[in-house]
């Protein structure tokens, strides 16, 4: 296939930070994606509606004149957030979700959940009004193994919440494992996943290749072949319940290649090419469309999007680096070349 036609895709789990840093980055996700599950990990987070429709008037702001993106927003879960505060957010045209970080999990998670216990009143209000739930499932156990970690977090936390709420539609994002895709195929329908480009394209050995790669560094991290092959098989498989979520996620460099390292890996630039990369592999470009466009919509109960796109077979070299806040980005494949590239809108 030397040309794909399919409807403009959404991003069901982005970061977009905030000031300089969004406007040099949003652009990037708006040429490509109509739509886009923002995170709320900014600092201070975005735990209330007023601070996140503050946060999406900021976005559209810093977008390009000739764009129509839509930014759907996300509260930041901690143990301050009440059942009134889900209600309101449940009534706002802003909020479509909310999301769970375990403390210390991840980029600015230092404010997350530390008892599901004491949530519970929260999760029922949630699954009462139908709002999502995002969860970075991950243990934060400090004697557990790095890429052990969603495994654990499954056994011990995961199961519980889908138990103990059955009506609660739940979001487990970025999913790296085989343990991960056997959990969502098997829980009820009201449980689905978001996969992004690194995981379907690079397992850890990518981490360590020549030396430490520490723009290969993500939180959860790259896990082994067998997981990559079981993400690829999930995505591509036309399972409604897989769908879409880059986690780009910017960092300047000299953090990134620092004694800090940040986790988290852009690809915002060229994401739904880097997908098209790993579905063509796969011998299933044709089911691209509906990882997508189409699932990710359905699940959140929104209208699929109107407008086509258009990607071609044909070669491009990637920047080695992007303008960042007062520095710069190094994306996904910086410097190297992809074989597809994002090539127009088609008029409807």
């Amino acid at each position: 296939m030397q040309r794909l036609e399919m409807i403009r895709p959404d991003d069901w789990h982005l970061h977009l930070r905030d000031g300089e840093a969004l406007k040099a980055v949003v652009g990037h996700t708006a040429r490509q994606f109509a739509r886009a599950i923002v995170m709320p990990n900014l600092k201070p987070p975005v735990t209330t509606v007023a601070l996140a429709e503050a946060y999406q008037q900021r976005i559209l702001a810093a977008l390009p004149a000739d764009t129509q993106f839509q930014p759907l927003m996300t509260l930041y879960l901690t143990s301050e957030t009440t059942p009134e505060e889900v209600h309101r957010a449940a009534q706002s045209d802003a909020v479509h979700a909310i999301k769970l970080y375990p403390a210390g999990a991840t980029t600015n998670s230092e404010a997350g959940v530390k008892s599901l216990e004491a949530l519970a009143p929260v999760l029922a209000a949630m699954q009462e009004v139908d709002l999502p739930l995002l969860i970075h499932g991950e243990s934060t156990d400090p004697k557990s193994d790095v890429f052990d970690r969603e495994t654990l977090f499954i056994e011990n936390t995961l199961g519980q919440i889908v138990k103990e709420f059955p009506e609660l539609r739940i979001v487990f994002e970025h999913i790296t494992t085989k343990k991960a895709v056997d959990f969502v195929l098997a829980a009820p329908g009201n449980v689905a996943a978001t996969i992004t480009p690194q995981h379907l394209l690079l397992n850890r050995n990518a981490i360590f290749k020549g030396g430490i790669r520490p723009h290969h560094y993500c939180l959860p991290i790259l896990k082994r072949e067998e997981d990559r092959q079981a993400l690829v098989a999930a995505a591509t498989s036309g399972n409604p319940k897989f769908f879409l979520g880059t986690d780009s996620a910017p960092h300047e460099r000299g953090t990134k290649e620092s004694p800090c390292g940040c986790a988290g890996i852009y690809s915002a630039h060229a994401a739904i090419e880097l997908y098209a990369e790993a579905f063509e592999d796969a011998g299933a470009i044709d089911k691209l469309e509906g990882f997508a466009s189409l699932h990710g919509p359905d699940f959140y109960k929104l209208p699929r999007n109107t407008e086509k796109v258009i990607l071609e077979k044909r070669e491009q070299t990637i920047p080695a680096s992007f303008p960042f806040s007062s520095g710069t980005v190094v994306p996904m494949r910086g410097g190297e070349t992809i074989r597809w590239t994002f090539a127009r809108s088609v008029a409807t």
